[in-house]
């Protein structure tokens, strides 16, 4: 151990803290070159394509990228609605995607999320349509199983009714990869199709009836089009909100 007198320490002193100031801006200085060429490697980065990633908006705030009769949809406080029974589509068409949305009925709403479609003209005979119902109302309490909400129109029933009552906002999701469709309505899964196996057009596999208007086998279909939401039918609203699409 080295012992330094007093005299000794006053002029030791100021040379330390200059060394120690010394050491610290260089410090600095290398690290602020650290943190420039990072913000440098960032700038240069490409951008992600949203088309090839995560999830991105489905319909635009102005409805701009979608393809509707003139003055029926419409956005207020991010909340989508029609005021009469015609469908709302993208302009662009997908395959292999994933949609995520919130819908809220009325009562005896019923309404649908349409996939596929390859003519928005007449949608019924050339898409898949994931039904959205009240299953509480009056109008539910006599139609077919295949009518019920979160099962695949006329062609597939939900294993069970996971809809929550007018009013609230249900979340649902609906995986499209090829002939497979998966539905989860507020966090169960209820419905899963393969199109394959629906190889009539006027019958079901389990026996029951197609409706007549979808007499298309589903086998046959095409698994690329457009999306699409179901309007004000029969004069009842369903709102929808955080309407969202990715690729799988």
């Amino acid at each position: 151990m080295v012992f330094i007198s007093v005299d000794q320490r006053e002029l030791v002193f100021p040379f330390i803290c200059v060394l120690h100031e010394e050491t610290t801006m260089k410090k600095t200085i290398a690290l602020l070159a650290v943190l420039l060429s990072l913000a440098a490697v960032a700038t240069a980065a490409p951008k992600a394509d949203p088309d090839k990633g995560g999830w991105k908006t489905i319909f635009a705030g102005d409805l701009s990228d979608a393809a509707f009769p003139k003055g029926v949809w419409s956005v207020k406080d991010g909340v989508l609605s029609a005021t009469k029974d015609e469908a709302i589509w993208t302009k662009k068409q997908y395959e292999n995607f994933t949609i995520d949305l919130e819908f809220k009925t009325a009562t005896n709403s019923n309404s649908g999320i349409i996939v596929y479609c390859t003519d928005t003209k007449d949608w019924f005979s050339n898409s898949i349509e994931i039904q959205l119902l009240d299953d509480f109302g009056s109008e539910a309490a006599n139609i077919p199983a295949t009518w019920k909400c979160a099962g695949i129109f006329g062609r597939l029933a939900p294993k069970k009714s996971m809809v929550k009552k007018p009013g609230q906002w249900n979340h649902i999701t609906v995986v499209c990869n090829d002939k497979h469709i998966t539905v989860t309505l507020n966090g169960e899964t209820v419905t899963k199709m393969d199109m394959s196996k629906w190889t009539s057009g006027k019958k079901n596999p389990d026996g029951s009836d197609i409706p007549p208007w979808e007499s298309k086998p589903a086998a046959e279909m095409a698994t690329k089009g457009h999306v699409g939401l179901q309007g004000k039918h029969a004069g009842v609203p369903t709102y929808f909100r955080n309407v969202k699409i990715k690729k799988n």
